[in-house]
């Protein structure tokens, strides 16, 4: 059990008691927007069996447990405590960078030019075919440390290098292997059709992705051999159109998964109006989603995962971040880490977020904590600082926790803490 104390100051303490510190609390409606983030000083948060036990003030929480003593205890004097950091949207298994591609949209290369001319996910699937699933996890797993000591302690991550039954079925035996091993939680999407093979047509590719991949994803996951979450298709004008990713997605549905796509980045493809309808967990993007789209997502609940870094390397018009929040959308954050936008920090993409989608401090915050729990599915039990909740949480070292998106870079030297399931998982002392 463990314990962390608020007066500006911070003392997580695991088995049973602490002291003082400063906290952040998120307070979630029930369509897990934020109402607003108090600060509260001489609080306790009391953790046991990866759970938030009690939250409650110094005073309170020292009379409930008396002498008891915790495993651990942490000094965080001066400090702040947040919710631990939810990745939305990932591509995390892969081999190859794309580096030289940089160059090429730096000198004005569209995504779709980079991608006709060999590179893009086509030239990223080609390397992850050829290398074996141990190569692939070792990749895999230095990113996602990374991710933790950036504060992430669940992320949404992607098979969808494959683009063929074997690769797709490596890269989640890689993702699940990751969950088995690793501190950090992970949703697991099949994404088998995030783009169209070389020498395929879209309709031999959404066939193959319906009749081959996903039938054998099944009986993987009948056999307990793996647990998939969400379904993905890259929802897009020459890679799969509306009717093909309606099929796709029903089939995925059909199959036990949720949801979770990409949708009207580099064109209006009234991707949003088909999610909504179809009761999409989630959509992600959105460059270019229509009012109508806008409108369909706030009645239906989607949730907008938007990505910073992606509209940011390829100069992308950003989405409407500002109409889509006024709106009533419920609106999520994801680093997009991929070949493309080499990005595996939270922080990072909500500072971004702030300043190229005009988004307060207060909804990156709550983008990247409890609705991108909703993202996942995890809302009720995962984004904020609740009784009965997991015990994920991020201390940093200073007196306001608007610094974590304050300050640019360096967040490696801000964080000092990550917890995961009451347990530490990351400590830069």
């Amino acid at each position: 059990m463990g314990l962390i104390s608020c007066a500006y100051s911070f003392n997580i303490l695991q088995g049973r008691r602490s002291g003082p510190a400063a906290f952040v609390g998120l307070i979630p409606s029930n369509n897990h927007e934020l109402l607003s983030i108090p600060h509260f000083l001489n609080v306790c948060v009391s953790l046991s069996n990866g759970l938030i036990e009690a939250v409650g003030h110094d005073a309170d929480i020292q009379e409930k447990y008396g002498s008891t003593k915790f495993d651990r205890v942490i000094d965080a004097a001066g400090m702040s405590v947040l919710p631990g950091l939810i990745d939305g949207h990932t591509h995390p298994v892969w081999a190859g960078d794309r580096v030289h591609e940089f160059a090429m949209k730096l000198a004005g290369a569209t995504y779709m030019e980079v991608h006709k001319a060999g590179g893009g996910i086509n030239f990223t699937v080609e390397h992850t075919r050829s290398a074996s699933e141990d190569e692939l996890y070792t990749l895999f797993r230095d990113r996602l440390l990374r991710m933790v000591r950036a504060g992430t302690t669940l992320v949404e991550c992607k098979s969808g290098y494959g683009l063929e039954v074997d690769t797709e079925i490596k890269m989640l035996k890689v993702i699940q292997r990751a969950k088995r091993e690793l501190p950090i939680e992970i949703s697991s999407t099949f994404c088998g059709a995030h783009s169209v093979p070389r020498g395929s047509t879209m309709e031999q590719a959404t066939d193959d992705v319906i009749n081959v991949q996903l039938p054998r994803l099944q009986d993987l996951m009948k056999s307990g051999d793996l647990e998939v979450d969400n379904i993905d298709v890259f929802c897009e004008k020459g890679v799969f159109d509306v009717p093909s990713t309606r099929r796709i997605l029903q089939a995925g549905v059909d199959a036990g998964l949720a949801i979770n796509f990409h949708g009207d980045e580099l064109h209006p493809m009234n991707s949003a109006e088909l999610g909504a309808e179809l009761k999409a967990r989630a959509i992600s993007h959105l460059e270019e989603i229509s009012d109508a789209g806008i409108k369909a997502m706030a009645d239906s609940g989607s949730v907008a995962v938007i990505l910073p870094t992606t509209a940011y390397i390829l100069r992308l018009t950003p989405p409407p971040a500002r109409k889509m929040i006024d709106s009533g959308v419920v609106v999520a954050l994801g680093s997009d880490f991929n070949p493309n936008a080499f990005c595996l920090s939270m922080p990072m993409t909500m500072h971004l977020a702030c300043v190229n989608f005009r988004m307060s401090m207060n909804e990156a915050l709550a983008a990247a904590t409890i609705n991108a729990a909703a993202s996942v599915g995890r809302a009720e039990t995962h984004g904020s600082l609740e009784v009965g909740k997991v015990g994920d949480l991020v201390i940093i070292d200073a007196p306001r926790w608007e610094h974590l998106i304050y300050q640019l870079a360096g967040h490696d030297h801000l964080i000092k803490y990550v917890v995961k399931k009451g347990e530490v998982i990351h400590s830069a002392t």
